[in-house]
């Protein structure tokens, strides 16, 4: 790691972190239960700073992001950090100097934002809402317990939606973006219909959802990392740019991923004879 004096997952107070060295997979919990595990200014600092360690940690080739109890995966921001209190009053939000410039907390919750290209799996185990979506937006599959429910509560409380809904609409159809977003506080999106529309692959009962993000994670970390890698920067380049300018790019992007190690390995385990087993899903 080219970052080791500034991360020490063991003095985290919002978050914990585990590392599978074996696996090669990292599982990050959001461990403010007590808080439905609102995001602090620092847990959005430990965030920050293991998304940016896992860059150059050659130990983690996947990741599972969940967070602690039952209840709540995350209810967005916390109201009751006193960085946060003056919010609604204040036009210059995160310290900025005028209405063009904006510090985006999102900025360090997601993994993407922090440019981080490694698989993240996202395990939801209860309600997700509002700033959530900056973690689900950058996640690359969602798994969600059968209790889990989705919602953006902020137009009920006076305030207007607009990074998350706009993030989220990669993952959902424009018509439930919208009447996720209008109807607020309202109405909650059930899992199953989370998997209904495609913002989640998989819903399962609350004590295997663990198991099951797992499984995926070990079984993404067990190959090589990176065609994984390049292959994850390639399709969110083309969701991010479009068909046509993500195509300008992709031989870079597939030089850039070429190993011929990795080919050479694939090969041999092709020509050995030994398949794997797989799920169906």
């Amino acid at each position: 790691m080219t970052e080791p004096d500034r991360f020490h997952p063991t003095s985290f107070t919002t978050i914990t972190v585990e590392i599978d060295e074996a696996a090669k997979v990292a599982v990050v919990t959001l461990n403010r239960p007590e808080a439905y595990n609102a995001f602090s200014p620092t847990m959005q600092e430990e965030l920050k700073s293991t998304w940016r360690a896992f860059r150059s940690d050659d130990r983690v080739n996947a990741i599972v992001l969940t967070a602690a109890g039952d209840k709540s995966f995350c209810v967005g921001i916390d109201r009751n950090e006193a960085e946060f209190t003056n919010m609604a009053g204040d036009s210059r939000l995160y310290g900025t100097s005028n209405n063009f410039m904006y510090d985006d907390p999102g900025d360090d919750l997601g993994p993407k934002s922090c440019d981080l290209w490694k698989p993240v799996i996202c395990a939801v185990n209860g309600m997700a809402c509002g700033g959530a979506f900056y973690m689900l937006a950058e996640s690359d599959i969602i798994i969600a317990a059968d209790h889990a429910t989705f919602f953006d509560p902020h137009v009920t409380y006076g305030m207007a939606a607009v990074y998350e809904p706009m993030k989220m609409l990669q993952y959902m159809p424009l018509g439930e973006v919208l009447r996720m977003t209008l109807l607020g506080n309202h109405e909650r999106m059930s899992a199953a219909t989370a998997h209904r529309i495609g913002l989640v692959s998989e819903v399962c009962p609350t004590d295997e959802l663990m198991e099951r993000a797992r499984w995926v994670a070990d079984a993404i970390a067990s190959q090589p990392a990176v065609g994984v890698q390049a292959s994850l920067r390639s399709i969110w380049a083309a969701n991010d740019l479009g068909t046509k300018q993500a195509l300008s790019i992709g031989p870079s992007l597939l030089t850039t991923g070429f190993d011929m190690t990795s080919m050479e390995e694939g090969n041999a385990a092709f020509s050995s004879g030994k398949r794997i087993d797989p799920r169906t899903r």
